[in-house]
Order: C-alpha cells, then structure tokens, then sequence
C-alpha cells in the first residue's frame, strides 16, 4: 500500500512540475508570464530601430511599412496568445507556434524574392547607365581635336622650352 502512495504522489508531483516547466526559474514564478513581456519588449525595440533609421533616412519608406507591420503584429501576439491558437485552429494547424514558423518562413521567403527582384531591377538600371557613359565618353573623345597629334609651339606656350 505505501508502494503505490508513493507512486501515485510521485506522478502527481511529476504532473505539477510538468505543467510548469520553467517555474521558480531565476525567482520568476511562471514562463507564462516572462514571455510575452520579452515579446512585447522586443516587439517595441523593432519599432524603435525601425522609427530610429526612418529619422535617419537608412531606410526608406516602403521598408520600413513592411517592419512597422512585423512590429504591430509580434506586440498583438504577445498581448493577446490565446489568439494565435485559435486562428491556427480555424486555418487546421496543430498548434500556434507551428503557425507563426510557417507565417516567418512564409514572410521571409516573399522578402526574399522581392529584394531579388529589386536588385535584377538595379542590375539593369546600372547596366543602362554605364552604357550611356560609355557613348557619351567616344562621342566627347571624337568631338575633341586630335589630343595625340603634337602641338606647334608658340612664343607665348610657359611649357615651350626650346627657345
């Protein structure tokens, strides 16, 4: 009998520390409250940088929209968890957090190719231009008089110095 009491009270404090698996950590008494304020702290430290290099003209405005977004949207899922598992339930993801990897994934991929796209645009738009300098350079040489061919000095060239 003292066997399965001891069983049965060692499952059941396995269950309470389970539940809990950070609890007592560090002196906090729940991971269910440090993570949305570190969500919500690193939430408002996007928003900064992102308002900081706006101020500063690092980044430019249809940019900056895209960040501000992520922002707004990491500082709503750190209010309001419970949400995210309800949308991943509507849209029949197992879980929130399988949700927001595939929505990161997602989002980073869709960056991915527009900042591919935009740079085949610059690669164009560079190529145009220095063939455009390259023509303005043989027509400027072919307007010039012959620089190659030698000069006639005159009695008042200051670089003349055979006299």
């Amino acid at each position: 009998m003292s066997r399965r009491l001891r069983q049965g009270t060692l499952r059941s404090s396995f269950r309470e520390t389970s539940s809990r698996p950070y609890a007592g950590f560090l002196g906090v008494r729940s991971a269910t409250v440090r993570l949305p304020i570190t969500t919500i702290v690193f939430g408002i430290l996007i928003l900064g940088v992102i308002v900081e290099l706006l101020r500063r003209r690092r980044l430019r405005e249809k940019y900056a929209f895209i960040w501000l977004f992520t922002g707004f949207f990491v500082i709503v899922l750190a209010v309001f968890p419970g949400g995210l598992d309800r949308a991943a339930g509507y849209l029949g993801v197992a879980s929130g957090v399988s949700l927001v990897l595939f929505l990161a994934v997602v989002f980073l991929l869709i960056i991915a190719i527009h900042l591919s796209w935009e740079v085949s645009q610059l690669e164009e738009e560079t190529r145009s231009i220095s063939e455009e300098i390259a023509l303005l350079r043989l027509e400027l040489e072919r307007s010039r008089p012959d620089a190659s061919a030698p000069r006639e000095p005159t009695h008042d060239d200051p670089t003349d110095r055979s006299l």
